[in-house]
């Protein structure tokens, strides 16, 4: 009697186990569809607004000495935001609401800076691809300690990506972006402003 007891004991164990197991594992893959979500959402409208900042800033000094070097950096910006798009539908993740005014903000922004000089207009570089580099580097943390196998292909673009963006960051300084008038306060303004915006999308 006591063996059929215990081995009774033993499947229900057993059970149990099966069943907390299976638990946690649809709790992890819940928690990495989350984040799989908010990093291509974001990204997705991050891509967008650092494109519509260039195309500001080329409609104002597209024609100036440095409308090259904005113009290939608006080209950086395109092949990171085809990508997002692609794992949008991929992963089928609801873009944020706010994209029509990051669209018109991001633009804003270009063209604003750019009217001041084209020394404001690398400010506006530096400080906007400063937020996104340590935004992407967060997230590079995040997907690491997530599943660093499952997001490998993932983790390769962002990585690049980030690298892309240093790359701006730091052609802005070499074009004179702290010869800006009012830098340091124009730098900060525009770093909260992303800030806020990279916040805001992640959650809507």
């Amino acid at each position: 009697m006591s063996i059929h007891l215990c081995t009774r004991c033993s499947q229900s164990t057993i059970k149990h186990l099966q069943f907390v197991r299976h638990i946690s594992k649809r709790a992890k893959e819940e928690r990495t569809k989350r984040l799989l979500s908010r990093v291509i959402r974001v990204d997705h409208a991050g891509e967008l607004g650092a494109e519509k900042i260039y195309e500001g800033q080329i409609a104002v000094l597209g024609k100036t000495s440095v409308g090259p070097i904005i113009k290939e950096m608006k080209e950086q910006e395109q092949e990171h935001l085809e990508t997002f798009k692609q794992l949008i539908v991929q992963e089928r993740v609801r873009p944020t609401v706010m994209l029509p005014l990051w669209n018109v903000a991001g633009f804003a922004l270009g063209a604003g800076t750019a009217l001041l000089g084209k020394e404001a207009a690398m400010a506006c570089t530096v400080a906007v691809e400063s937020v996104i580099g340590e935004h992407y580097n967060s997230q590079i943390r995040d997907l690491m300690a997530d599943d660093p196998e499952r997001h490998k292909e993932l983790l390769e673009k962002i990585t690049k990506f980030r690298d892309d963006e240093l790359h701006h960051h730091d052609t802005g300084l070499e074009h004179d972006a702290e010869k800006a008038p009012f830098y340091d306060a124009l730098s900060k303004v525009i770093k909260v402003g992303c800030q806020g915006a990279i916040w805001i999308s992640e959650r809507i």
